[in-house]
């Protein structure tokens, strides 16, 4: 079973007026099991539009949108995947394992047994110690990690995460980049990852998804095999090899 199957998908905003936008026009997308995808691509290319087509978040003019086998709002209900955001929308007034805890609670699962799971994602994004406090209390990058333990809680098969550290500064960005390997190959979920960073993508990515400026296509698919998914593997020539590829790819 694939993770996300989009077949000939157009998005077209406002249709049939004046203000008529094309998005998105005819992408295909095939995202595997536990497979790490990004998409990159110039501002307004429609990333984020396509990853919310993949939440049914949004409904596309013409294709189809499947989730773990079946159509993405089924899955939406299911809640067959979980989702990350720049901003991590926290909500202030409950403390970090309140907030881990909110969509369990919604899916009516014991107080007791919801608190234990939610002090397992914080153990496994290392904020174990910070349970009763509140997010003004926490950096930036410690309240993503909230937010991915948040969109971990129900072990979604499926992580769709928009920027989740574009606001972050550079050292937090690529300490959280390999905290989230270590939790997708923990987890075994499939990851939609929407970035500007080709290094990140790089990175972070078994396949690099390249999209052309609006109305967004699907220009390239750029597989990355590197030695390993480390520190070191930033210095190596096979990464900034890909590095190269995938700018080649952006610049047609």
């Amino acid at each position: 079973m694939t993770a996300v199957f989009v077949e000939n998908v157009t998005k077209v905003f406002n249709q049939g007026r004046a203000d008529e936008v094309v998005a998105l026009s005819e992408v295909d997308l095939t995202v595997g099991d536990g497979e790490f995808v990004s998409l990159i691509g110039p501002s307004g290319c429609g990333k984020s539009t396509l990853l919310r087509l993949i939440a049914d978040l949004l409904a596309p003019t013409t294709g189809s949108v499947t989730v773990a086998g079946m159509p993405a709002g089924e899955a939406r209900r299911k809640q067959e995947y979980g989702i990350a955001f720049q901003q991590s929308g926290l909500f202030e007034w409950r403390t970090v394992l309140r907030n881990v805890e909110l969509p369990l609670e919604l899916r009516g699962m014991s107080r007791p047994q919801r608190r234990a799971r939610a002090k397992e994602m914080l153990d496994l994004v290392g904020l174990g110690d910070f349970t009763g406090h509140y997010p003004a209390q926490l950096s930036g990058g410690m309240q993503q990690r909230v937010a991915i333990a948040r969109a971990l809680a129900v072990s979604p098969p499926l992580l769709l995460m928009d920027e989740p550290f574009g606001a972050l500064d550079e050292m937090t960005r690529e300490r959280l980049q390999t905290e989230l390997l270590g939790i997708c190959a923990q987890t075994g979920a499939a990851v939609v990852f929407v970035t500007h960073s080709i290094s990140e993508a790089v990175f972070l990515s078994r396949k690099v998804v390249v999209m052309s400026p609006r109305p967004g296509r699907i220009t390239a698919a750029i597989d990355v095999d590197l030695p390993a998914r480390d520190e070191a593997v930033r210095q190596s020539p096979a990464y900034f090899d890909a590095i190269t590829a995938v700018r080649k790819a952006l610049r047609g």
